[in-house]
């Protein structure tokens, strides 16, 4: 079988090693791709952007599954597209993908169905935006409604850093037409996870929980990124809040686009707080997240390919996730400046000293022969263990053996668990 992801960073590796494992798998293409994925798929040289071309290449080459990895290209209606053209692909319709590309669509379905999640109000004129935030309640957080790579999302103390952060969305326009509409939230308290599941419209097949690390410094501080490391399981999660979550907020969810005539195929990503009130949404995401993807598919042990063709044809009913027993740490590195400005172009040295742990590509790329960064987050390193102490052991050990101009990551990834 011929497969192509849609992508070109650390999810999408750990998507293409993830296949690459399976019997089934004859060949696989990864656009754009970076320069890790080259060892295990051809890289095509289309942007996620270009619907149009990717759709061609899939027909000319006789795809058989195209997996999408980000979420721009799902939110632009990739999928739509594909299945016009009779291309199997996996992943959310245009009209289920809003999920994702619109914060205020989402909290709309949550109110309306009753699903658990934060207290908020919507704006799209800057002058009530102000007077709501003279009046209200701090710490706040505020949001941009459309995609904003994970960075548009902002927990203000006051009203001062309020209308600063106001003003970057809805005068300054830093995140563009994302900004039009702000969201404007209650503060939830608790320990945050994600969980993923598998949706063919009607079943829904929660995957193994992960903690993502969000914050650019250690002990959860500076800005927003697009995250800096992950574990899994999540150590919060038990059974019965797994069950919880499927049960209260995952299949509740599908129910209401369902209700709402959008009927949802895919991976759906619930971003959360475990507060003293139980789980509450702090996101949907319309695919597989990122760094989560890098801890979660190296413990699966049912083969991909299989549940993507389950999830395709509406038979997760009678499937059954098998997982590793063991414990996954990501560390991501980055580029010196990330979140903000960074430079690109510095050569990757020590990469073949890895020996016990993978190391998934997110901003890689070929310069005269040499690997060299590309990217904000530029790899993760990922360790299994039967601990979390062995695997951030293994992590942190592996990762000390790479090294390029600025490298920057967090040290207290997994710490205490």
């Amino acid at each position: 079988m011929k497969v192509l992801v849609v992508g070109g960073g650390g999810r999408e590796h750990a998507i293409v090693h993830k296949l690459s494992q399976s019997d089934r798998v004859e060949k696989i293409y990864c656009a754009p791709g970076n320069a890790g994925i080259s060892k295990l798929a051809e890289c095509v040289n289309i942007s996620v952007e270009e619907i149009e071309k990717l759709k061609e290449f899939a027909l000319q080459n006789k795809i058989d599954i195209t997996i999408v990895g980000p979420e721009l290209p799902l939110v632009e209606g990739i999928v739509d597209e594909f299945e016009k053209a009779g291309l199997k692909i996996f992943g959310p319709s245009k009209k289920a993908a809003m999920i994702e590309g619109s914060k205020y669509f989402a909290k709309q379905i949550m109110a309306k169905y009753e699903i658990p999640t934060g207290r908020f109000k919507a704006f799209d004129r800057y002058q009530e935006a102000l007077k709501f935030l003279k009046e209200t309640w701090y710490p706040v957080v505020i949001k941009a409604d459309g995609l904003a790579q994970g960075k548009g999302v902002f927990i203000v103390r006051d009203f001062i850093e309020a209308k600063e952060v106001l003003d970057l969305m809805m005068k300054k326009r830093v995140f563009g037409p994302s900004g039009d509409i702000v969201i404007v939230e209650e503060m939830l308290y608790g320990k945050e996870a994600s969980i993923f599941a598998f949706v063919d419209g009607e079943n829904v097949l929660a995957m193994m929980s992960a903690m993502d690390y969000k914050k650019v410094y250690e002990k959860d501080e500076g800005p927003n990124t697009g995250g800096m490391g992950s574990i899994a399981p999540n150590p919060h999660i038990d059974k019965k809040t797994l069950n919880e979550i499927e049960e209260k907020i995952l299949k509740p969810v599908v129910y209401a686009l369902k209700k709402e005539g959008v009927v949802y195929k895919g991976v759906l990503y619930a971003g959360l707080m475990l507060t003293k009130e139980g789980p509450k949404v702090l996101e949907f995401n319309a695919r597989f997240g990122d760094p989560e993807t890098e801890v979660i598919l190296p413990l699966l042990k049912t083969d991909l390919l299989e549940v993507i063709e389950a999830t395709l044809e509406g038979k997760l009913k009678n499937l059954k996730l098998e997982w590793e027993d063991k414990k996954a740490v990501c560390v991501i590195a980055a580029s010196k400046g990330y979140p903000g400005e960074y430079k690109k172009g510095f050569e990757i040295r020590g990469l073949e000293e890895v020996k016990e742990a993978f190391v998934y590509h997110a901003g890689t790329s070929f310069k005269d022969g040499k690997i060299v960064t590309s990217g904000g987050r530029v790899f993760g390193i990922v360790a299994l263990g039967d601990s979390y102490k062995e695997a951030r052991e293994i992590a942190y050990r592996e990762i000390e053996k790479i090294s390029f101009e600025g490298i920057y990551y967090r040290k207290d990834i997994a710490a205490g668990y």
